[in-house]
């Protein structure tokens, strides 16, 4: 039993840190350890500048009261790119003192928090009492299904250890795995997981930075208060911390959708297996939302990104008070001049804008499904393609089109904003009674949602395409071209289930500064999954 919880809370202490992948070289910087234990308040733990060291970076873990049940670690989390379909093996050099209990090198592969694809901790073979410095391993296989790899040094109840030289490199595939979950015989993980575990992942990237982005701005507030900042700075110390936080969305997001879409592609080709179901029901996977009742059915909405498992499951989850939804948009772009969009500067059909973000629906009344309060936030990606071959040139603060030389073939101006809408929305949806309760489901029937939109932009480009005697070629412009950082408009939408027609126009001028005021506006479709 103490050897079943002395796992469990080491593979959860150890999801809390996500560090980025190191080299397979020694690791001596102190700042990427991390400290932690089921009473790690009972160890000090850190660096030892003993006299004896030798000038040499050595680590300790000491039991500070004379008894303790638990233990401390030392341990760092590292992407396991450069070690998937290779056998790892970890070694460090450990001097105990009074050690009672045991302690231990230790190293984990884990599939998200979804699964421990393979472990070991030496207590099968641990340290003991007083010894010298002694080189101890750790070898695992590393399967090709890792997110992350965990791996540090316990000292379990009391006692102290040193440890120094600790060193991840891969060896032959022939060398043994000493742990007690080998890699090699783990189970394979089911789609259901995987697409629940990715999902997952998503969400907390998301949660994570806002988080992050909400203390950010909480600091600066309170350097505003003290005079520290003024009110400007502090507006442009805001903006661009959003703009860093967007952009690492954008990014880690990014790289967890293509996993989704090759973890469907493998689904499709028959490469992952289903999760074993015992129940009658069997499973459906659903691309959009599912208007049928699923019964005992497990669903798999790829598109939302959600698992429910069978029918009671999804209308409790869909009859929250909050929900959540992925938003995906598109359609044309343009801007209005003078109160009109006729005889634009810009093609109808060849201007266009996409988003995608999450939002958040909470229904306002407790008892009643008619209104609720959409909110979250999303990137919006608006292009401009100009008309008679031209393009923009900046003249001082104004933005000017004017006709290109040379023969384009493509000629793009692209803005990326990060938003954050707010919507009154109207959802018609009749709640469904079952068994004497009451279930209150969003977005299955007419929705007519209000608002707008603040945000700011996150970069502008021009994209410039020519073929000049059969020679492909692309300038692409970076730069502020003028553009207004602070973003604000308003949007409606009106549609039904999971699609909406889309309207959005943008208050603020597209540039601060010209002659001609030009709004950006869009129309098209609205996805919101549910």
């Amino acid at each position: 039993m103490q050897k079943i919880i002395l796992i469990t809370t080491i593979v959860l202490l150890s999801l809390l840190t996500k560090i980025n992948a190191q080299g397979v070289d020694a690791i001596k910087n102190s700042s990427d350890w991390h400290y932690r234990g089921s009473k790690a308040e009972s160890y000090e733990m850190g660096l030892d500048a003993g006299a004896e060291k030798n000038n040499q970076t050595v680590y300790k873990i000491k039991s500070i009261p004379s008894k303790t049940n638990g233990f401390g670690t030392i341990m760092k989390t590292i992407q396991p790119d450069a070690f998937l379909g290779k056998t790892v093996k970890m070694t460090a050099y450990v001097k105990s003192e009074n050690v009672k209990s045991w302690a231990g090198l230790w190293m984990r592969v884990d599939y998200y928090t979804a699964a421990v694809l393979a472990f070991d901790n030496m207590q099968r073979r641990p340290i003991k009492g007083t010894k010298d410095w002694t080189k101890y391993e750790v070898v695992l296989y590393v399967p090709t299904e890792a997110t992350a790899i965990s791996y540090g040094v316990l000292l379990n109840e009391t006692g102290q250890i040193w440890f120094k030289d600790v060193a991840i490199e891969i060896v032959e595939d022939s060398l043994e795995e000493t742990g007690q979950n080998k890699g090699r015989d783990h189970k394979a993980i089911s789609f259901e997981t995987k697409a629940k575990a990715i999902s997952s992942e998503i969400k907390a990237i998301t949660d994570n930075e806002k988080n992050a982005l909400k203390a950010v701005v909480e600091l600066i507030d309170k350097d505003l208060e003290k005079g520290v900042v003024t009110k400007e700075q502090a507006s442009d110390l805001k903006m661009q911390k959003a703009k860093i936080h967007a952009a690492a969305i954008e990014t880690k997001v990014s790289v967890e959708q293509a996993k989704l879409n090759q973890l469907v592609q493998d689904k499709v080709d028959g490469k992952v297996a289903d999760e074993k179901d015992h129940r009658s029901g069997g499973r459906t996977i659903i691309l959009g939302n599912n208007p049928n009742s699923i019964g005992s059915q497990t669903e798999i909405n790829i598109t939302s990104m959600k698992v429910y498992n069978g029918q009671e499951d999804k209308e409790e989850r869909q009859s929250k008070r909050t929900t959540s939804q992925l938003v995906l948009a598109t359609g044309l772009n343009n801007v209005v001049t003078d109160g009109s969009v006729q005889k634009s500067d810009f093609r109808y059909l060849g201007s266009h804008f996409y988003e995608w973000g999450v939002t958040y629906n909470t229904r306002i009344l407790k008892n009643n499904n008619l209104l609720h309060a959409k909110y979250g936030f999303s990137v919006m990606y608006n292009n401009l393609r100009a008309t008679d071959n031209r393009y923009f040139v900046a003249d001082g603060n104004q933005i000017n089109l004017e006709v290109n030389p040379i023969r384009q073939d493509d000629s793009r101006f692209k803005n990326v904003n990060l938003v954050f809408p707010v919507h009154l929305e109207f959802d018609f949806t009749k709640s469904k009674e079952r068994d004497g309760k009451t279930y209150f489901k969003t977005h299955d029937s007419f929705r007519v949602g209000l608002g707008g939109y603040v945000g700011t932009n996150l970069k502008s480009k021009q994209h410039i395409n020519y073929d000049i005697d059969g020679y492909k070629s692309r300038e692409i412009t970076k730069g502020d071209f003028n553009v207004d950082n602070f973003i604000y408009g308003l949007s409606t939408y009106v549609g039904y289930k999971s699609t909406s027609l889309y309207l959005k126009y943008d208050l603020n001028p597209l540039f601060k500064d010209n002659t001609v005021k030009q709004n950006n506006v869009s129309l098209g479709l609205r996805f919101d999954f549910n």
